[in-house]
């Protein structure tokens, strides 16, 4: 019996765990995230359902969102209306098996009749195939990335539990706006009537789902279907990178979030991440910054990092050197003052002495009053010349060829601005540090004492 078991567990985790683990993480044969700077793609799960559905493609309608339905055959089935209207209104359907199912528990031949049961469905109600699939939970199994050429297999970027009544609009909203960003492929529920999920839990999906709206119109970002998306993302130069460079920038991106949770790295303006900080103690040499101040070891720097997403996206999509510094600037103008107003409601920014950043890709920060210096000699210089020159590798424009052209110029350097200078050149100023009652109790004695000494008894 032990041995059976160990066999059925080991059987399980090659048809299924170990493909969906790849599917998920690295993104293999599957679309979970786009590459667009001012579209998201809203998808939707388990529907039709009779009352949900025609409210949110009600919504949809007044905010003008396009939007990709993966229906259960079974639902659609039992609500032909619901599915031609989605048809007529512009938005694409996929699959979702005919039952709500994992694909854990079927064999090949199941899944396979349950997406093709589903397409006949759709193409008898709205006269079109659908070639895009969701399988239920995005659970994929060893055969599933066979059905390449019949099927688009499509996973997400954003899940947010939303199939809980628990949940409730308020904190809904907020992990909605927490995630609204260009690219992101968002997974919502219009039916609660699956296993696991509340009945009434779509009625607080509707009212989040509007705040969102309403901030995405706000910033110009946009809902499309995830078939635009993707063909969006065929024409981006991402898709000339080889497997392993493509495999290289989704550690790296990887890394970043664990490295941000890790160090508690706090996001400048979070609706569009350009630049990232902490506070953190300076550990080098002294170092005489413009203004005559010194930076000495200990003193509290704001350490910046630019985000591997954005910097990835306009390295890919600039075709030189001179044109991705270019970009680096504009954006680092557009941040600037942001930082410099961040700082001045502070009291914990302002106590810092200095920005202080990292970076192979150093021309123009002069411009910002940035001096630019030669790391000590030491392990981490060595080290952080082999980590960012592997990066840039693929960031740059030029990629490889850039390091042996010039790799002596590629020389991660050091980056300080005082922070009374940011400040100076903002309009800012520091905020004054509260003064505790009884300091402040202690100082009005002080005062008074001055003004009236007759009033001091003398024995």
């Amino acid at each position: 019996m032990q041995t059976l078991l160990l066999w059925l567990f080991y059987i399980s985790t090659f048809y299924a765990f170990i493909p969906g683990m790849i599917s998920r993480l690295f993104g293999y044969r599957v679309f979970r995230k786009g590459m667009g700077r001012s579209d998201f793609a809203l998808t939707f799960d388990d529907g039709p359902d009779s009352l949900y559905t025609p409210l949110l493609l009600d919504l949809l309608k007044r905010y003008g969102a396009k939007a990709t339905f993966f229906v259960v055959g079974s639902h659609a089935e039992q609500n032909p209306e619901i599915i031609k209207r989605m048809h007529d209104e512009g938005h694409l359907i996929g699959i979702h098996n005919y039952v709500h199912k994992t694909n854990w528990l079927m064999r090949p031949a199941t899944v396979k009749r349950q997406i093709q049961r589903t397409d006949d469905i759709i193409f008898s109600i709205t006269g079109e195939r659908s070639t895009y699939y969701r399988p239920p939970w995005g659970i994929v199994n060893l055969f599933d990335f066979s059905k390449r050429r019949q099927v688009q297999i499509v996973l997400w970027s954003a899940m947010f539990g939303d199939w809980k009544e628990k949940l409730g609009a308020e904190r809904l909203t907020e992990k909605l706006l927490t995630k609204l960003n260009p690219g992101e492929v968002m997974l919502l529920h219009d039916c609660g009537t699956t296993l696991g999920a509340d009945p009434k839990a779509p009625e607080h999906m509707l009212v989040a789902l509007e705040r969102m709206l309403q901030e995405a119109e706000r910033r110009g970002l946009r809902s499309i279907r995830v078939d635009e998306m993707i063909k969006m993302g065929q024409s981006s130069p991402i898709q000339k990178l080889s497997f392993s460079k493509r495999l290289l920038v989704g550690l790296w991106l990887a890394w970043e979030k664990v490295f941000q949770l890790i160090f508690q790295i706090k996001t400048l303006s979070p609706a569009d991440p350009f630049l990232h900080y902490r506070i953190r103690k300076y550990k080098g040499k002294p170092v005489q910054m413009e203004g005559g101040e010194l930076l000495a070891k200990g003193d509290k720097v704001i350490e910046l990092h630019i985000d591997n997403r954005q910097l990835f996206e306009l390295g890919i999509h600039s075709r030189s050197s001179a044109q991705l510094a270019i970009r680096m600037i504009r954006r680092m103008e557009k941040d600037m003052p942001v930082l410099a107003q961040r700082i001045a409601g502070d009291i914990d920014l302002a106590e810092a002495k200095a920005l202080y950043g990292v970076s192979m890709i150093n021309r123009g920060p002069e411009k910002f009053g940035f001096m630019v210096l030669d790391l000590p000699k030491g392990w981490f210089a060595r080290s952080a010349k082999f980590y960012l020159s592997i990066l840039l590798s693929v960031i740059h424009p030029a990629g490889g060829a850039r390091l042996k052209e010039r790799s002596e110029v590629l020389i991660p350097k050091m980056m300080l601005m005082p922070v009374s200078q940011l400040l100076d050149q903002m309009n800012q100023q520091r905020p004054q540090k509260q003064v505790k009652p009884r300091e402040q109790l202690r100082e009005e004695d002080l005062s008074l004492e001055a003004e009236l000494p007759a009033a001091t008894v003398v024995h």
